[in-house]
């Protein structure tokens, strides 16, 4: 990809195509200081007060720089590099870290140890990285005092507040208004299909933990639905295709929200798994539609109920678990409460929170 000159237009070349770069979409990329703060990076100017038909009097490339003078009397130089990570229409920090597929064989569990100073650090663009990579981390010796998970989650971005509150206790209570709310095992699952939008990231922080079963257990839903798309390719395609609705009811509030159970993205590939059985109702369709529906869900289901994608470990007090709730499924095994206290602080935040905090710290130190 490359910028070419003619005749006072600007080509954008890629290959063996070429297409003309609109003046005035370089027109509104302006950055001298008249039109533009730098603190900011916000035009002190209106675009769509401008003229559309602005025009190019000469143009010329000037080692990494775009040198442009237009009719209306504006002068200024633009990076090379800038408009063509423009018209690659990419994220190209988060969209360039590559999903790692893992199953149950999987050992490599990135850690981080706590710190204050953590936030801005170099270490932190690496924790984030790894989460995008594989979907969870865990960062270590977190205080466990004050509910502290309130402003560790505030240091990476802003807590998503919901009908649970700012931040919500996983503990064995009576007549909880959830499962998690008890010592019963939970199977792999997604928090919150039934949101609009759905919270992406799931902080779990542990404080007590004397039982000697609870265990925490991910699933990659990525790795399993990848695997279902190859193995089982017209179970993997209604999955994607059939929205159910998904249903919570507590007594202040119902909430519902329709969605495929496998969601895709523009370019037909994975985006968000959504997977909570006990909380879905299918649609009436026609008996060989649901025929193949019922079996692709109890495909899937015994794909991420199986010991062949499933890690278990146990958190101990002061241990994070930050994990993607659009990505992973996650569960805990059976505890008694006999034995003693099991005890966790859950909150979420959203991806602009991680991306944006990336972003920040590639920039912070110039990666």
């Amino acid at each position: 990809m490359k910028i070419e000159l003619s005749e006072n237009r600007v080509l954008f070349k890629n290959g063996s195509s070429s297409q003309e770069i609109h003046p005035f979409w370089l027109r509104e990329r302006v950055t001298n200081e008249e039109y533009f703060d730098n603190n900011t990076q916000q035009r002190k100017f209106d675009p769509t007060f401008l003229k559309t038909d602005v025009e190019i009097k000469n143009a010329k490339i000037n080692n990494d720089f775009l040198e442009i003078n237009f009719n209306d009397g504006v002068n200024f130089k633009l990076e090379i590099n800038k408009i063509i990570q423009e018209f690659s229409k990419d994220d190209l920090l988060i969209q360039s870290i590559k999903k790692e597929k893992w199953d149950s064989n999987f050992n490599n569990i990135e850690k981080y140890n706590y710190s204050q100073s953590m936030f801005e650090s170099k270490e932190m663009y690496e924790l984030l990285i790894n989460f995008y990579k594989y979907g969870f981390v865990i960062i270590k010796d977190v205080p466990t005092n004050d509910n502290f998970i309130v402003k560790f989650a505030n240091s990476i971005g802003s807590i998503r507040r919901t009908n649970f509150g700012e931040f919500f206790n996983v503990k064995s209570v009576p007549n909880p208004n959830d499962l998690a709310y008890t010592s019963l095992p939970l199977a792999p699952h997604t928090d919150n299909p039934y949101r609009n939008p759905v919270p992406c990231i799931q902080l779990l922080h542990c404080i007590t933990n004397e039982v000697s079963g609870g265990f925490s257990t991910l699933v990659d839903g990525y790795t399993v639905t990848e695997d279902l798309k190859k193995e089982f390719k017209d179970y993997y395609d209604i999955l994607t295709k059939v929205k159910v609705k998904f249903k919570f009811i507590d007594k202040d509030v119902v909430l519902e929200g329709w969605s495929e159970l496998i969601k895709l993205d523009e370019n037909k590939e994975f985006k968000q798994v959504k997977f909570s059985p006990r909380l879905d109702f299918v649609p009436i369709l026609e008996k060989s539609e649901l025929d193949l529906y019922y079996k692709a869900r109890n495909k899937i289901s015994s794909m991420y109920n199986s010991n062949k994608y499933r890690i278990e470990f146990k958190l101990i007090p002061g241990d994070i678990l930050m994990m993607d709730n659009y990505r992973l499924l996650h569960g805990r095994t059976e505890f008694d409460t006999n034995e003693g206290s099991r005890f966790l602080q859950g909150a979420y935040i959203d991806f602009d929170s991680t991306e944006g905090k990336l972003r920040h710290l590639k920039r912070k130190f110039n990666f």
